[in-house]
């Protein structure tokens, strides 16, 4: 850094670039902390600058702070909150495992905004980040609390929607599909046939069902642990104060949130993280299954399974002209993949709760965040550029069910087991299909073979 100003910590004196509005201890966190370049996510910094913002209402409105002051800071925070000042937020995620660098930053950015807007010099103290910004806190309530809002946020926001969407596209295509017979498949061989539309039913209610898991899950991280402070006791914080900070909080953000009915449990244990985490691996599971499904129906034109038609959005090869990829499909499954992989660090992470306090938040975070961000994108792109984009190749799956030699399962109640098999033998050595093998054989009377071999009469309802 070229022009420096000093601060001092209660370890000594630091030398900050001079126009940052972070300050001494991030400055120190900056430096101990050159691990992955990685940054606390945006829906973080937002909800710290909301429970900043909320605080310093709640503190003027208690008189512990005046209303000059406060005013500044709740500017300050708010300006936070709405992504003016990100570029000051530096700590690594890889940093002291309470958050307490990250608290830190937020409250050293907010304090030094707070006191340009009151016309004083950054990095004076003028208004103090742990005295004023940070009263009645403690970044071991502050950060679970943060991480907490921002989840359920994104959740409500981004996730959901996206997923509801997908389950509504699949179910689009379950109904225009469901005239569509094709042969079914079991460990990737034929087997007796099935609805096109009855496949994707089943997909449509995978995504329906991850809909319903991450609802249920949504409910822990609206417990927060504000007021908790350091060990779960509530020390330095007044009575009353987190539960109005909460209430800020909700009708800002339209969750409803409301204070953890056991603050040492939410300050030691990070399970619902963990519990979301899950839900989201489950999610992420069905979806790897429905898009690699989707992969292989498509997969040809001329020489895979061809069953239905994906949209064609981009080139597939530098080498082979013509060729077009399922690039939804592989998107989507990679997304997966690093949910997936997400999940095992978040639980991880959710083991090392020691006594008092969980040491990994901000990797939990920030893995958390992550997850919750790219599936939805994913599942939102997903149903725009592929779902909604498909068709049925109906000759091809007409082709296929007349070749399978799984349409003798039809049979085999009139003429036997035995029987049965022999006739799927000839058909594969012989390359004759079931139905003319049957006929020369003369097994069934020609009406009742049409009619057992009728395919759209084999799928049910």
């Amino acid at each position: 850094m070229s022009e420096v100003r000093i601060e001092t910590d209660s370890l000594g004196e630091v030398k900050v670039s001079a126009d940052a509005l972070y300050g001494a201890q991030t400055e120190r966190a900056r430096q101990n902390f050159p691990v992955s370049g990685l940054r606390i996510p945006r829906r973080m910094i937002r909800a710290l600058g909301l429970v900043k913002k909320a605080c310093a209402e709640v503190n003027f409105e208690k008189r512990a702070l005046d209303e000059r002051m406060a005013r500044a800071i709740i500017q300050a925070a708010d300006e936070v909150a709405q992504g003016d000042h990100d570029a000051w937020f530096v700590v690594d995620i890889f940093q002291t495992g309470s958050g307490t660098s990250s608290n830190m930053n937020a409250n050293e950015v907010i304090a030094n905004r707070a006191a340009q807007i009151l016309g004083e010099s950054v990095g004076g103290k003028a208004v103090h980040p742990n005295d004023h910004v940070n009263k009645g806190q403690s970044s071991n309530d502050i950060i679970p609390t943060a991480i907490h809002i921002a989840a359920a946020e994104a959740v409500e926001r981004d996730l959901l929607p996206a997923l509801r969407d997908l389950a509504a596209a699949l179910w689009e295509k379950a109904k225009a599909f469901d005239d569509v017979v094709k042969i079914g498949r079991t460990h990737l061989m034929d087997a007796v046939p099935v609805r096109l539309g009855q496949e994707f039913s089943g997909y449509a209610t995978q995504v329906q069902n991850g809909v319903r898991r991450v609802e249920a899950a949504r409910a822990a991280l609206t417990e927060l642990a504000l007021g908790g402070t350091a060990v779960g006791t509530g020390l330095n914080a007044e009575p009353g104060f987190a539960a109005k900070v909460i209430e800020k909080i909700s009708a800002w953000t339209s969750v409803a949130f409301k204070q953890a009915p056991n603050l040492f449990e939410a300050l030691a244990a990070r399970d619902a993280e963990v519990e979301m985490s899950g839900a989201l691996r489950s999610v992420a599971v069905s979806l790897i299954k429905v898009a690699n499904d989707i992969r292989w129906l498509g997969s040809g034109p001329r020489c895979g399974i061809g069953e239905i038609l994906i949209p064609d959005l981009q080139p597939g090869s530098s080498i082979m002209p013509g060729k077009v990829n399922p690039v939804m499909s592989e998107m989507m499954m990679m997304v997966c993949a690093q949910v997936i992989g997400n999940d095992a660090a978040i639980a991880v992470g959710g083991q090392h709760g020691n006594f008092e306090l969980n040491v990994m938040k901000p990797m939990i975070a920030y893995n958390l965040l992550q997850s919750i961000e790219i599936l939805g994108r994913a599942a939102s792109t997903f149903a725009a550029r592929c779902v909604r984009g498909l068709d049925a190749n109906r000759a091809r799956c007409e082709e296929m069910i007349e070749k399978s030699l799984a349409m003798v399962t039809a049979l085999a109640p009139k003429i036997g087991y035995d029987v049965a098999a022999q006739i799927a033998k000839e058909s594969l050595k012989t390359g004759k299909t079931v139905r003319t093998l049957a006929t020369e054989k003369k097994v069934l009377p020609p009406d009742e073979l049409t009619r057992l071999l009728d395919a759209r009469r084999q799928t049910g309802a």
